[in-house]
């Protein structure tokens, strides 16, 4: 599945992150991937995130999931949407959405939402702090698009919701099955559905902010440092005035602190590890019946390809020989790293038959985060 008539370089250097852009349906041939029941199952299930968004004249009503299989037939006629995550973990055309917009590196994608609205359905004015592109799927919805939003702008009071106290929209849009449309961080929006039988694929991108970034490297680092790595002063002199913090003594403080956490190479490592660390570690992707590695020899030997799981997060450091594949580094050459890397499907060939990258690949057929192409 790929975009027509689509310049993702002008895109990039236009829109990305500046502007609101719609795109009217740059499909060859648009299909919704996924019936309306098909999500309401998953949303009946244990293990898939899912929200009930609720209008009743001014007020929000939220539940969360797993949903009881009779729920939305009781609904009634107060306009509704529902709300899933994550849905190309567990559906294979929903995650194919994924691929035209690779023009965006994969460590800054999240997952793809899906959501469903009756007649009027939709969850408010808000703004978000990620960009996203909305595909419509079926039926319309009207989105509009407001300013730019920050942490000083007004929310009405809600338990659950973040919705905007002020919505003026200066940009409007009704949206049919195929259409995109592309919203950056903070712009405020809202989408309601016009008929039943509404769906929107959410693709979504996520951004660490400075302080989670700083929170989880810190506390990287200073798992790994010794108690008796301590400031130390040898060649220490009188000073005129003992209460003065010298510049000699505040120097050696701060490089006792920076020379660690500027570790550039240490850095690239932890964070390989930390962006692919999978978005629900609690679900277990384990296959009933692990290969071996002659098995995995012998399937790539007659040409069987292999599939990255949609749930399992991979990439690499250039320079770095390793793969870091759903929060683990693994000893891995560069260019095999590179090539697990660059595509969903990794067609077989030579390199992947040698002696370590049989073992990695059937480590990771093992823990489920790759599959053999005719497998489900």
């Amino acid at each position: 599945m790929q975009l027509h008539n689509f310049d993702a370089a002008a895109f990039l250097r236009d829109a990305w992150q500046q502007r609101p852009l719609l795109i009217r349906n740059p499909w060859k041939a648009w299909a919704n991937p996924l019936e309306p029941d098909e999500l309401a199952g998953l949303a009946c299930t244990a293990e898939v995130e899912a929200r009930l968004v609720v209008r009743n004249a001014d007020s929000w009503a939220l539940e969360q999931g797993p949903f009881a299989e009779d729920r939305f037939a009781a609904l009634g006629a107060a306009p509704w949407t529902l709300l899933v995550q994550a849905v190309d973990h567990h559906d294979p055309a929903v995650a194919a959405l994924i691929a035209p917009f690779r023009f965006v590196p994969d460590w800054r994608i999240d997952d793809v939402m899906v959501s469903y609205a009756s007649d009027g359905g939709g969850v408010g004015p808000h703004f978000d702090q990620y960009d996203v592109f909305l595909i419509q799927g079926l039926g319309r919805r009207r989105w509009q698009v407001g300013a730019r939003c920050d942490a000083d702008s007004a929310l009405l009071p809600h338990d659950d919701l973040r919705l905007l106290a002020e919505f003026q929209p200066t940009e409007e849009w009704v949206l049919e099955p195929g259409d995109i449309l592309y919203i950056p961080p903070g712009f405020a929006h809202d989408g309601v559905a016009l008929g039943d039988d509404c769906m929107t694929y959410s693709v979504g991108f996520r951004a660490p902010s400075r302080g989670e970034l700083i929170a989880h490297w810190c506390e990287a680092v200073l798992d790994e440092l010794d108690e008796d790595d301590r400031y130390a002063d040898p060649g220490l002199t009188p000073q005129a005035n003992p209460g003065e913090i010298t510049p000699a003594a505040l120097a050696g403080l701060h490089t006792l602190i920076t020379e660690r956490l500027g570790d550039r190479a240490a850095f690239a490592r932890w964070f390989g590890e930390y962006t692919t660390a999978p978005k629900y570690p609690e679900i277990d992707w384990t296959p009933d019946e692990p290969f071996t590695a002659d098995e995995v020899r012998e399937a790539l030997t007659e040409g069987a390809a292999l599939v990255r799981n949609p749930a399992s997060r991979f990439a690499f450091v250039r320079g770095d020989d390793a793969l870091f594949v759903d929060g683990e580094a693994l000893d891995c050459p560069a260019a095999l790293a590179e090539r697990l890397c660059g595509a969903d499907r990794i067609d077989p060939a030579a390199d992947l038959l040698t002696e370590d990258a049989l073992d990695l690949i059937t480590d990771l057929l093992a823990q489920g985060s790759l599959g053999f192409a005719d497998e489900d």
